[in-house]
């Protein structure tokens, strides 16, 4: 490709990796889902996660039920009431599944950073 460009340093191979269903139906995870995970973690609500994301409430509601009708094990509970008035908190599972993305995510830039050298 290389020899079809003007000049090839000033191009680079660029792209975003999501997890999702083989007919294409519904994402699973992405970078703004694990975003909002752990934002979620952070804020320890999904109305404050979302806020930071500059994200409506519902939307993000959304996005967890999508997670979590996708899992054996949700990855976000909501729990209600209590002396501090309830919140959210990312499972075990959720941790995981952002661990998991994250070093998928690396060997995805290990991956572009190796093709663009191939464009140098």
């Amino acid at each position: 490709m290389k020899n079809l460009l003007q000049n090839p340093n000033e191009i680079s191979i660029t792209g975003a990796i999501w997890i999702e269903r083989q007919d294409g139906t519904d994402r699973f995870l992405g970078k703004g889902r694990i975003e909002l995970l752990e934002l979620i973690v952070e804020h320890g609500s999904i109305s404050k996660a979302a806020k930071a994301m500059e994200m409506s409430y519902k939307r993000a509601w959304d996005l967890v039920n999508s997670m979590n009708s996708q899992t054996l094990q949700p990855l976000v509970i909501t729990q209600t009431g209590g002396k501090s008035g309830g919140g959210t908190l990312v499972t075990a599972e959720g941790l995981q599944a952002i661990d998991d993305y994250k070093v998928l995510q690396n060997r995805f830039q290990a991956f572009l950073l190796q093709e663009n050298q191939c464009l140098k």
